[in-house]
């Protein structure tokens, strides 16, 4: 039976591990999940595969010649293998190098990514306590998910995250809930993922029981496929990145016929009436009516004003996507969506108010109690200097140079070392060639990863580590009720090792292995985790297990919680007792702080902007691509595997076309075509789909990139097109929504996808 097999555990569920002759050969179905992802077998088949990095590698020209050698050939130099005594000496001799010329903050070990689901082997903590037991070094802060959200959002509620991970429930929807009004939709297929593991997905399960207790859903989105049909939402095909241009025509109409929550307003909101007069054109002259809503969104302005009107008489929640926070000025979604709710006087009801990120995370709208998981400590960073995390190449391009961040005035290290461990900014970075010609400007670049992808084939050293189903750790996420203990199912290559020994090893050469592993093995540190975990005063009443008998069990199951979640409800109940986190305690519908920083493209209010390239203003490159997330893997994790390889065609990224573009550009279904502006081109294969509105076209993230001699990607990586440039000086967030291309088909010989290919490697026996 399945239940026999081992447990793993994996961003996109639990599941058991089924071993032939030492192989893996499939991942079955955990047995308490309603909603199984397919993404997990797509391992299968690639612990041994050619991309798998099965030894120490160290770039040629960079052994031969030491730091700094030849960084143009990065990408295009042969490896050689090393032992890991040797790498380990080699690492150590560069970082004391350049901690004793340049300082600890000429390191830069940003490494963001979801590497692990586990709590122990989980790449990040593992690299940021060695480099703070030998120094420190310059880190990142942030996310790609939503870094304009956690900036700019404390500035108006006090907190993001909490409230994220707070967010109104499904069950309080469907006992209370009348509409869900969605910007950006709430496409399932990115409910698969939860950063830290997930036993049972839930979303599904939500969305169709709010749709049978009567609930009325609005995709607003240029695509269909951002809602489920059975859910039979409305679908307002607006233009992308025009969502706030439609909530100040949605409020617009709400405060001039008199619907507005008076009451609400005063009593738990600051700012209001510093904000109506931009809202009725009294700054600008330009009133932000439901017809100036509809001629930059192209959504029909009675349309608008009779959902103004639903909204009000209707409990309603103002949903958010994540993805709205990755376009230009990505911080006033966030803002006016939580005005217009400030607004209809709902926030803290059960069923209504604002919600941030339905299904990009599987927990997203869950009622599970929030477990207090212990992490591996990562210890005291020494070293003040950060960078916004998507800041990446203007580090690299511009040391000694500034960039505004939330207030401040943030000058860049020169960077020295970049450590990359768990992640792969080949992937989620935009401007993909622009990054690549900042990424010859650092001394040394290390990667820990377990198979060739584009960021491991473009560093000087890479360590070679194991993968979930070859190490031990323990699943536990914070909104997650599963507790997993995850077995090793498989030995890894004889050469390759995990994150704890590989950071253990190197410890040794730089003399801090004690203050690094305090004497524990890896067993120990589990069992530590796990002590600190049922002794934290928040975990009681989750009946957790002792070690033994979590072992034994397998997994654990923390008891759900009584009343619905539903978001700043103890605020609403109580606005004095439980005040917000905010100058006011309340709402800043205004925020003083954010106007004092003088930021135009950033304001005290919410605002429109007009983004930097929309299809409001096109010119040379007509189309605007959507660069979202994939359904068959998580980002690029497991492109080289089975699941996302059956959704390729021709080997390459489908690109969703509506037929009527296609058809004015001479495209039919399955011709290979090029995506291309200014800042590079990418290869794909057209699908044509009403699902998508006119003008837009959609290449989903994850693709490795595997560009040519000329810098195009033959595979089908978007961001070899997106533009790298910050959400605004607030929040400096990624902006990869905010994209103009052309499309054509593409003529001559079709090149061959080469992003799985190993770089060329001269083993030590050859």
């Amino acid at each position: 039976m399945a239940e026999d097999y081992p447990l793993t555990s994996t961003h996109w569920g639990v599941y058991r591990a089924q071993t032939e002759n030492g192989k893996l050969v499939k991942l079955h179905n955990f047995e308490e999940d309603v909603d199984p992802s397919p993404i997990g077998n797509g391992i299968v088949g690639t612990l041994d595969a050619p991309s798998r990095i099965t030894a120490p590698m160290v770039r040629r020209s960079w052994l031969q010649n030491g730091p700094g050698s030849a960084t143009d050939l990065r990408g295009n130099d042969a490896f050689v293998e090393v032992t890991w005594d040797e790498v380990n000496r080699l690492i150590a001799d560069e970082l004391r190098r350049v901690k004793r010329n340049y300082g600890q903050n000429a390191i830069y070990a940003g490494s963001y990514g979801w590497a692990s689901a586990g709590r122990f082997h989980h790449a990040q903590s593992q690299m940021k306590r060695f480099l703070n037991c030998i120094g420190g070094f310059t880190s990142s802060k942030n996310t790609y998910s939503f870094a304009a959200a956690e900036v700019v959002v404390p500035h108006i509620l006090g907190n993001y995250r909490d409230h994220m991970n707070r967010t109104t429930s499904w069950r309080s929807i469907v006992a209370e809930g009348e509409l869900v009004v969605a910007f950006g939709g709430i496409p399932l297929k990115n409910g698969q993922i939860e950063s830290g593991g997930t036993g049972r997905h839930v979303q599904r399960e939500g969305l169709q029981a709010a749709r049978n207790a009567g609930v009325k859903f609005v995709n607003i989105s240029p695509l269909r496929s951002d809602m489920e049909p059975n859910l039979e939402a409305r679908w307002w095909a607006a233009r992308p990145t025009s969502d706030v241009a439609i909530m100040l025509g949605l409020a617009h109409t709400v405060y001039t016929e008199g619907l507005h929550d008076e009451v609400f307003l005063e009593r738990y909101c600051s700012g209001f009436e510093r904000f109506l007069p931009y809202l009725l054109g009294e700054v600008d002259g330009i009133a932000k009516d439901a017809e100036w809503a509809s001629s930059l969104s192209e959504i029909v302005a009675n349309d608008i004003r009779e959902l103004a009107r639903e909204m009000v008489a209707k409990r309603t929640v103002v949903s958010v996507s994540w993805s709205l926070t990755r376009g230009d000025h990505g911080e006033q979604p966030y803002w006016m969506a939580i005005t217009l709710a400030a607004m209809l006087g709902q926030i803290g009801l059960e069923g209504g108010g604002v919600a941030f990120g339905f299904s990009a995370e599987n927990s997203i709208g869950g009622d599970t109690r929030l477990t207090p998981g212990a992490g591996f400590p990562m210890g005291q960073n020494s070293v003040s200097e950060f960078i916004p995390v998507a800041r990446i190449t203007d580090l690299l391009e511009n040391p000694r140079g500034y960039c505004q961040y939330d207030g401040k005035k943030l000058q860049f290290p020169d960077i020295k070392i970049v450590w990359w461990s768990g992640g792969n900014p080949y992937h989620h970075h935009q401007d993909l060639n622009r990054l690549a010609r900042a990424w010859q400007k650092p001394d040394t670049i290390i990667v820990n990863d377990w198979c060739w992808n584009a960021t491991a084939k473009r560093a000087d050293i890479v360590l070679p580590v194991t993968t979930s189903v070859e190490r031990e750790d323990l699943q536990m996420s914070l909104r997650d009720p599963y507790i997993v203990a995850m077995k090793k199912v498989v030995e890894p290559p004889k050469n390759v090792r995990g994150d704890h020994q590989i950071f253990a090893g190197i410890a040794v050469e730089m003399g801090v292995n004690e203050a690094f592993t305090e004497g524990r093995s890896e067993e120990e540190w589990l069992r530590w985790l796990w002590d600190k975990t049922r002794q934290d005063p928040d975990a009681s009443g989750l009946d957790l297990p002792d070690w033994n008998t979590l072992q034994k069990m397998g997994w654990h199951k923390t008891p759900d919680q009584e009343k619905p979640t539903v978001m700043m409800r103890d605020f609403r109940n109580d606005p004095e007792q439980c005040a917000l986190n905010t100058p006011s305690g309340k709402v800043e519908i205004y925020s003083d702080v954010v106007a004092s920083f003088g930021y135009d493209d950033c304001p005290g209010h919410a605002v429109w902007r007009t983004p930097y390239e929309w299809l409001g203003d096109v010119g040379r490159y007509p189309l605007h691509m959507i660069s979202n997330q994939p359904r068959n893997k998580l980002h690029s994790q497991l492109d080289q595997g089975s699941v996302s390889a059956f959704g390729k065609l021709k080997g390459r990224e489908p690109v969703i076309l509506n037929p009527r573009d296609a058809k004015l550009r001479g495209i039919a279904r399955g011709d290979v075509i090029k995506v291309f502006n200014v800042r590079g081109s990418a290869l794909g294969v057209a699908v044509l789909s009403e699902d998508v509105r006119p003008d837009v076209i959609v290449m989903s993230t994850g693709a490795w990139w595997d560009p040519d001699e000329d810098g195009m990607c033959r595979h089908g990586n978007p961001n070899a097109l997106t533009r790298d440039v910050g959400t605004s000086q607030l929040g400096q967030g990624p902006t990869a929504h905010s994209c103009l291309v052309q499309v054509e088909r593409f003529c001559g010989e079709l090149p061959r996808v080469e992003a799985f290919d190993p770089p060329k490697i001269i083993w030590k026996d050859s």
